[in-house]
């Protein structure tokens, strides 16, 4: 499904930019509508653009399921059926799937492809630290999520895949996290943690370390730390090398990221931020879609002097539609705050198109997307928001 351009063919829309792509990744803060924006641009690329899609989330938020109609969904992908588009009036081109990252899952499964013989796999699994570090150690979750989305990418089972990430903030540990996990094999940490298993030859400096923590933890507890760990670094070459391979992935051409915000002004600065992080660190930012946002006819000039004269002779007005519609009183107050209403709305949505400009000058393509009148809780409604946002 996806293609290179050529020439001097540019991207001009969210479509064009999906279909050139393999890894669609979206980001952006909470509460802004970046879940249900990725499931959204997926639905519409299974709908139009055909192949396989996949949308993945690694928020821990289940809101993918219910926008989609899924019950329950983890780590296997899980399609979506045909019917759901049938319901919401699309005959789709492709197929759509999803899937959410099952963090404890995932570990396993990497510890079973990263494990030198059975028998250290077997240990590190049964090891009584296991699913507590796991779970904690080295934003653990934003590194599986990483190893999840290139499994999945390499397998080549799926033309696209487009990730949903956590808040801005958070997705910084996603990008960083391959690069950290490399980092830590290399560690003085990781030596420290090793040393009581390796040797009791302990430093006169670090004997009364131990000895502290020994009263404090127990040695058997200490003695755990250090069998994990011992055990855990015998995995260290297929991390480093698959965390070299991830970050090769997130660079490449066929990758790209949509930064989901608001024009609130605290999404915004999230969204320059994130802007900033992706264009430090060489990663293509294709598109940024502006979520909630007013529309264009709220900064039409011509309507401007209505509006005004609504606010200026309300009670006249109010007296030539009569008093069959209501107390003159109330309509002139009704008339009236419609007409200031137009114009507070006016001075935002100017506003909005002056921060629209300024976020617009990094990204590929920009897509405005608007309020809707009710919550999008279905596939309908997500192919709604993605017409919105995808020409």
């Amino acid at each position: 499904m996806a293609r290179t351009r050529t020439g001097d063919e540019r991207v001009r829309t969210i479509e064009q930019l999906m279909a050139t792509k393999e890894i669609v990744i979206t980001c952006g803060s909470g509460g802004v509508g970046k879940t249900t924006a990725a499931a959204a641009l997926a639905a519409m690329a299974a709908a139009h653009l055909g192949g396989k899609v996949l949308v993945l989330t690694v928020d821990p938020a289940r809101r993918l399921a219910n926008a989609l109609g899924l019950e329950q969904f983890g780590n296997a992908e899980t399609r979506i059926a045909d019917e759901a588009f049938a319901t919401a009036g699309i005959s789709p081109r492709g197929e759509l799937w999803a899937a959410m990252l099952d963090t404890k899952q995932s570990w396993d499964d990497l510890v079973h492809r990263h494990a030198p013989d059975p028998k250290t796999r077997d240990a590190i699994l049964a090891n009584p630290l296991y699913a507590n570090i796991t779970g904690k150690f080295v934003q653990s979750h934003d590194y599986i999520a990483m190893e999840r989305l290139y499994e999945i990418h390499t397998a080549g089972t799926y033309d696209l895949i487009v990730v949903d990430t956590p808040p801005t903030r958070n997705a910084i540990d996603f990008l960083e996290a391959p690069e950290r996990m490399a980092e830590f094999f290399s560690s003085r940490l990781l030596r420290w943690l090793t040393a009581p298993g390796k040797s009791r030859l302990l430093t006169a400096a670090s004997k009364p370390f131990y000895k502290v923590a020994d009263s404090i933890l127990g040695s058997q507890f200490l003695e755990d730390i250090a069998e994990f760990f011992t055990l855990f670094q015998t995995m260290a070459p297929g991390f480093v090398k698959r965390a070299d391979a991830v970050n090769r992935t997130l660079s490449d051409k066929r990758t790209t990221f949509c930064v989901v915000s608001t024009l609130e002004a605290a999404p915004v600065r999230e969204a320059e931020f994130f802007i900033r992080e992706l264009d430090a660190r060489g990663l293509h930012l294709g598109g940024l879609v502006l979520n909630k946002v007013l529309p264009s006819y709220l900064r039409r000039t011509n309507a401007t002097p209505v509006a005004r004269r609504f606010c200026a002779e309300a009670e006249q007005i109010a007296e030539a539609v009569g008093e069959e519609v209501g107390p003159r009183d109330a309509v002139a107050r009704v008339i009236r705050e419609v007409g200031n209403s137009f114009l507070n709305y006016q001075v935002v949505a100017t506003r909005e198109a002056e921060q629209r400009a300024e976020l617009a000058r990094t990204p590929e393509v920009v897509a405005s997307v608007p309020y809707f009148d009710a919550d999008i809780h279905d596939l309908a409604g997500l192919i709604r928001l993605g017409e919105a946002a995808w020409r």
